[in-house]
């Protein structure tokens, strides 16, 4: 049986087709103005890395911020039950899935069929968001990679209180005129973010195995951070976390 799955997140569009438990195809696409195409072009993409056509699909599930009006889609799941389902499909002894994107953030709790048994997600403006680390980054003048890096040459805790991504760039410039220095902001910023996440994971409750899911996962600031505010040695990077969501889409169209 071969399953698709498109993932339509704010800043990407991903697809994946899956046969009989395989990833035989993937791609990735930014979203852009024009998402609906967007999402076109990354479902033939991933057709061409498969070497199949479409009517050789049974099903196809999106997901994703912009699930229903995804291209081709015979049904839909919530990022959710998507992220758990992806999460626990690679990572069988996964109870505690954190997926943290360009836009929210959410906390969630499964069981080893990759059922929610409960979840948490990040409302507040900029608060645990992959769009968050960039903004402070281009604050800082620096570029993405870099601002992940250098905060962990940091071993200072600076508290940061702003939520809204405006109000934390008027923060991290009273910080540089206070002479403090990239590495420390940019760990504060990690710090921060991971300190929302964490309040949300522990609401549904922590159970190892934690798996990290999301664009932000690639992140190594904020992985340590992270582990700081869990508490924990360790945390499950997915490996291409971007994808989790797309993979746990198609995974659920063949069980629908």
């Amino acid at each position: 049986m071969i399953t698709a799955g498109i993932d339509m997140g704010s800043k990407n569009v991903k697809a994946v087709i899956l046969q009989d438990g395989k990833v035989i195809g993937k791609a990735i696409e930014p979203a852009g103005l024009e998402q609906e195409e967007a999402a076109v072009r990354c479902f033939d993409a991933a057709l061409k890395a498969a070497g199949i056509t479409k009517d050789q699909i049974s099903k196809i599930m999106a997901t994703g911020a912009g699930r229903k009006v995804a291209p081709y889609a015979t049904s839909d799941a919530t990022e959710v039950s998507a992220g758990a389902r992806g999460a626990t499909f690679l990572y069988p002894n996964a109870r505690t899935v954190v997926d943290v994107g360009a836009e929210e953030g959410r906390g969630i709790k499964t069981n080893a069929a990759g059922k929610v048994l409960d979840f948490a997600v990040n409302e507040k403006c900029a608060a645990g968001a992959g769009s968050f680390t960039e903004s402070m980054a281009r604050a800082l003048q620096v570029s993405l990679q870099q601002f992940a890096e250098i905060s962990l040459t940091s071993d200072r805790q600076i508290p940061m209180n702003a939520q809204c991504t405006v109000f934390a760039e008027s923060e991290v410039v009273s910080l540089i005129h206070s002479n403090t220095t990239k590495q420390d902001i940019a760990r504060a910023v990690h710090d921060a973010i991971a300190a929302r996440i964490g309040a949300m994971v522990r609401r549904v409750g922590i159970e190892k195995d934690v798996v990290l899911i999301g664009g932000v996962a690639y992140n190594v600031g904020f992985q340590e951070s992270l582990k700081r505010t869990l508490d924990l040695d360790s945390v499950i990077i997915a490996e291409e976390p971007e994808y989790v969501g797309a993979i746990g889409a198609a995974v659920l169209a063949t069980e629908a």
